[in-house]
């Protein structure tokens, strides 16, 4: 039982008191094994054995740190977010002259999507495999499966551009897009379903932009109506979550960017929080609430049911914050929402792309550990 808060309870679903958003840095034998085999000195299939090494040893330190349910660590992947929505039907990667957001960090792969054709989800998608390769080596110990939420599709070929208009195919037709894009997605929560998975979360930086003034009036300024994409961007999370099976946790984590310890957005949720907190069936949020840049807890008011995993603990750096004002922090959100509607992980992940923040992979789990003596003080053993 916690002094802190006598009522307050562990929790055995996702998302736990002691939670993860998802990645973790690339080991250098990741890092190696995914250069030569774009320079033509190892095979794909010599690729997938070096990974499926590492992430059998990643799965270990996980369950070593304590959580309650482990990752993949997106070893696999070249971006948090790409890599799975251009393998959809009707989407496909291209080249750009300047990447869709900036960060502090230099990108130097800029690339977008474009949609081309009638969105519909792969059934030969190789997330499909990721997972099935994940299910297997833990070996029935619970997994969590990270993709983009399908609000980043939209954001990225309807609204993060130069000239926000809709694709040739869907001139005129939003509305069309946006089913296509549920239906996409009720088929890909459906399909890993069947290969065993019970707890996804959905990835989506499209609310942290929605939280910035300064996006808010940039995208106002090209003829977006925010608050409207933003209530039809629910709307499709609404329609998911009403079509999946009830024993599957599907979570959102919100994000300001996360490149080489650095960011694109800034603001509190205040913007977004009637909307998205209060209108949003899924069954947690993770929110970033590492740095001023996110405001206060006030926005918390609107939550409803939903679990909020609180990403107080920093991914972006390897020093560790003071447990006591985590502590207080913690307290502070209780205030609005009930404690034991509140978990703990940090804001981030720590790889959102194969290049990595800035911290070493010691002080990447010195800071789950610090993270579970929190959740251990404040829950209980």
């Amino acid at each position: 039982m916690s002094q802190l808060f006598p009522h307050a309870t562990l929790r055995d679903r996702a998302p736990y008191r002691f939670d993860i958003v998802g990645s973790f840095l690339r080991p250098e034998a990741v890092k190696l094994a995914r250069k030569q085999c774009v320079c033509g000195e190892c095979s794909p299939a010599q690729l997938h054995q070096v990974e499926d090494q590492e992430i059998a040893k990643l799965i270990e330190q996980q369950k070593q740190v304590g959580l309650p349910a482990v990752t993949d660590g997106e070893f696999r992947r070249t971006w948090w977010h790409l890599d799975f929505l251009f393998e959809l039907v009707g989407v496909e990667l291209r080249d750009t002259e300047t990447y869709s957001t900036h960060f502090k960090a230099h990108m130097h792969r800029p690339v977008t999507l474009e949609i081309i054709d009638k969105i519909q989800w792969a059934h030969v998608h190789p997330f499909l495999d990721h997972y099935k390769r994940l299910h297997e080596e833990a070996a029935g110990y619970p997994v969590k499966f990270t993709i983009p939420s399908p609000s980043m599709l939209h954001l990225i070929t309807c609204v993060r551009t130069a000239q926000p208009k809709l694709p040739e195919i869907y001139a005129n037709n939003q509305e069309q897009l946006f089913a296509d894009i549920t239906a996409t997605y009720i088929e890909a929560v459906h399909a890993f379903y069947d290969l065993g998975c019970r707890n996804l979360q959905l990835d989506d930086t499209s609310w942290g932009e929605f939280c910035s003034e300064e996006k808010r009036a940039l995208y106002a300024s090209q003829g977006v109506d925010v608050d409207a994409v933003a209530k039809r961007y629910v709307q499709m999370l609404n329609d998911i979550r009403a079509a999946a099976p009830q024993d599957m946790a599907i979570t959102m984590h919100i994000c300001r960017g996360n490149f080489r310890s650095t960011w694109f957005s800034s603001g509190g949720y205040e913007p977004i929080a009637e909307i998205l907190f209060g209108g949003c069936n899924v069954d947690g949020f993770y929110l970033e609430y590492d740095s001023d840049r996110a405001g206060d807890f006030k926005p918390l008011r609107f939550i409803k049911n939903q679990q909020v995993v609180l990403g107080l603990v920093t991914s972006k750096s390897g020093e560790l914050e003071d447990k006591q004002a985590i502590i207080a922090r913690i307290q502070e959100a209780a205030q609005f929402v009930d404690i034991n509607q509140l978990c703990l992980s940090p804001q981030c992940g720590f790889a959102s792309t194969e290049e990595g923040n800035v911290l070493s992979e010691e002080e990447q789990w010195q800071k789950l550990n610090f993270i579970r003596e929190i959740v251990e003080e404040v829950w209980g053993q």
